[in-house]
């Protein structure tokens, strides 16, 4: 007998619809994109044959149609791997869990989804206006100090955690490695390091001074097996890690639009964005 689940853990709203995402199981569909920003959501769906559903709530802004015969979905989660945690968590809930009886359904679906994201390389030849797909992620914020152990290699965790002298072990994840082999070879394959802010985790300084100098030097020289990281953001290893706790293929790309080593940001960053939009609705629609 599947346990219950309390409905101060699995909450849901007057009409039924999961907490924070407010959508119902049939709004959702097993291809789902993602984007950060609310307002991007309907960037990706202007290119769909159809519209069928449009709901919000907070920052998470869902619109799920059609295109080219297949059912997709995207929706906006506001910025950060605590948001990416209660969205990867809603999601897997509407199609695994059976929301009027709060208990687990016998048969799992796994949804896949991937992220269209903005990021900023660590590389000076990792040029603004590049596309790049996350191979490996690694994780310096504290969110899976709260679950179970992650499985799989953890020497980027490791030299990570050295190289910075942190107080705790970050956590390394890969992609999907079905839907990396999709794309065409000029997204470039990168090792993305997601961190827990924008300004100082991503060393940069404005009034405040980081307390890690030289932060974007240091972790750029790391090599792991002949490997170099490649650039910041801020999801895609929470993304990453909860896909593989709860078996949804991940994949996130990323609009390169800012060079850190060379202090260059993409003037025509929305047309870049744009670009890896449309590459990846023709790549997996």
């Amino acid at each position: 007998m599947s346990r219950q689940i309390p409905e101060s853990e699995l909450i849901l709203n007057a009409d039924g619809s999961i907490y924070h995402l407010h959508l119902k199981p049939e709004n959702l569909a097993s291809l789902v994109f993602t984007v950060g920003d609310p307002d991007r959501v309907g960037l990706v769906s202007k290119y769909f044959d159809q519209i069928d559903f449009k709901g919000s709530k907070r920052e998470f802004v869902t619109h799920t149609g059609r295109l080219n015969g297949k059912r997709v979905t995207v929706m906006s989660t506001g910025m950060g791997t605590d948001n990416v945690e209660i969205l990867m968590t809603e999601l897997d809930s509407l199609v695994n869990v059976d929301l009027k009886t709060h208990t687990v359904k016998p048969t799992e679906t796994s949804l896949e989804i991937i992220r269209l994201g903005t990021s900023g390389s660590m590389q000076a030849d990792l040029q603004v206006g590049s596309l790049l797909a996350s191979e490996i992620a690694i994780g310096v914020d504290t969110l899976m100090q709260f679950y179970p152990k992650l499985g799989g290699n953890q020497d980027w965790a490791l030299l990570v955690k050295d190289t910075l002298d942190l107080t705790f072990l970050p956590y390394q994840t890969g992609a999907s490695t079905e839907l990396l082999q999709k794309l065409p070879s000029d997204f470039h394959r990168g090792v993305t390091l997601t961190a827990p802010g924008f300004y100082a985790p991503q060393g940069r300084e404005i009034r405040i001074k980081p307390k890690m100098e030289n932060m974007i030097e240091r972790l750029g020289d790391l090599k792991v097996d002949g490997l170099k990281m490649t650039n910041f953001e801020m999801e895609t290893a929470g993304y990453y890690a909860m896909g593989q706790l709860l078996n949804h293929r991940m994949l996130s790309l990323n609009a390169i639009v800012a060079n850190r080593p060379t202090g260059e940001f993409d003037k025509e960053a929305e047309k870049t964005v744009d670009r890896m939009i449309r590459a990846a609705l023709k790549v997996y629609c």
